[in-house]
């Protein structure tokens, strides 16, 4: 893991103590001169300190540094928690001879505490000079909180004779659901994009990855999902912008999957299809009620094929003028519902082989239209209860 690089940045961790003892929690990365950045942000209206900061600090110049903590979420925290996240840009801007807007401030762990800034600071400067072009897996490691491994994509772009990298890094759990989740998504490239281009790309990777994710209905303070390109590798056509888009789409998406797979206590990856919907924002409302339904997915959990949790959730999602006898739904390949009934041929021992798996999908035909929707999710198991009930314990 080590070999995997991307020209033109660099990275470190670091020990701080700032929640977890004998692990790293403190993360650099460094960028060369020149590099671009994008970023999506958590829709929650509380957000936490460091999102207002970085949102400030990245329309104002590209940055050099971006700064990374786990186990303080440095949210809920008001005027003194944007002074200590303004605070830490400034002592690394000063390290990296830098303005402090050219320093990006990401936090993710605990609600209400106060960073400890002596702690955090403390660090940087051996931080700073322990950058290098390697350690991906280390940076993985470094931003977890409850998740139980490392998450981490790379993949290879081949333009003309050129080859574009492109590494990605995530952490998430729990507290995770469409508008961005609990979680923090760290992408880097050495493709030579525009700011706004980059943009676009990530908004597009974003909206059918992590923005199509939900563990459990809650959308944290702190998501992020940030991109850097630093230049090294030009895209020069039209054809070669759609290679390099079709590539972080994968990457974004591979990366959602790994936190769905990871969810708290969750044993079984479920994929919500919905078709034959009228419009696309309302086959999106049948899939999240379908996703979010607590009865659903302990039935999953389970390995229960108790269909008509599924069907009464499509019932209440508030699809106007809802034909049900058009309505049809699948487990995986078995059909349990044809035209708004028990299918003749269903078989409850069918049901449960594929619930029993520990990946499925739920396919929902609407009859309606051709619009669909894609949401990922996961069961819900008395593990998920445990975690967030001991969270601060």
């Amino acid at each position: 893991m080590e070999s995997w690089t991307v020209a033109g940045v660099e990275l470190a961790t670091a020990a701080a103590g700032l929640r977890y003892r004998n692990r790293d929690d403190l993360l650099l990365f460094g960028f060369a001169p020149g590099s671009q950045c994008a970023a999506t942000f958590t829709r929650n209206a509380f957000c936490a300190a460091p999102v207002t900061v970085a949102r400030q600090h990245l329309a104002t110049t590209p940055p050099r540094y971006w700064l990374i903590n786990a186990g303080n979420a440095n949210a809920g925290t008001g005027a003194r928690g944007l002074a200590d996240a303004k605070h830490c840009c400034a002592a690394l801007a000063t390290l990296g001879n830098c303005a402090p807007e050219a320093v990006l401030p990401f936090s993710t762990g605990v609600i209400g505490e106060y960073l400890p800034l002596e702690r955090l600071t403390a660090a940087l400067p051996a931080l700073q000079q322990a950058l290098k072009p390697t350690g991906w897996e280390q940076a993985a490691r470094a931003i977890m909180t409850t998740d139980t491994q490392p998450k981490l994509v790379r993949r290879h772009c081949q333009l003309g004779d050129q080859t574009v990298t492109l590494i990605g890094i995530a952490k998430g759990a729990g507290m995770i659901h469409p508008n961005m989740a609990t979680m923090l998504a760290f992408i880097a490239t050495d493709a030579a994009l525009d700011q706004p281009e980059l943009q676009r790309c990530l908004n597009q990777a974003v909206a059918d990855s992590f923005n199509s994710i939900t563990i459990d209905g809650d959308t944290s303070t702190n998501d992020a999902c940030v991109l850097a390109a630093t230049g090294k590798v030009p895209i020069s056509s039209p054809q070669e912008l759609e290679r390099f888009s079709e590539n972080l789409n994968a990457l974004c998406l591979e990366l959602a999957t790994a936190i769905v797979r990871d969810g708290e206590g969750a044993t079984k990856l479920v994929t919500v299809e919905v078709i034959e919907a009228d419009t696309a924002e309302e086959a999106r409302r049948v899939a999240e009620t379908i996703a979010l339904s607590p009865l659903v997915k302990t039935a999953l959990y389970a390995a229960d094929p108790n269909w008509g949790r599924i069907l009464a959730a499509v019932g209440r999602a508030g699809i106007d003028a809802l034909e049900i006898n058009k309505v049809s739904i699948w487990l995986d390949a078995v059909c349990i519902v044809a035209n708004g009934e028990r299918a003749a041929d269903y078989r409850e021992e069918h049901g449960k082989q594929v619930m029993a798996q520990d990946a499925l999908t739920i396919r929902v035909q609407l009859g309606r239209g051709t619009a669909k929707a894609r949401l990922l999710t996961c069961d819900l198991s008395t593990e998920y209860v445990r975690i967030n009930a001991e969270y601060r314990t």
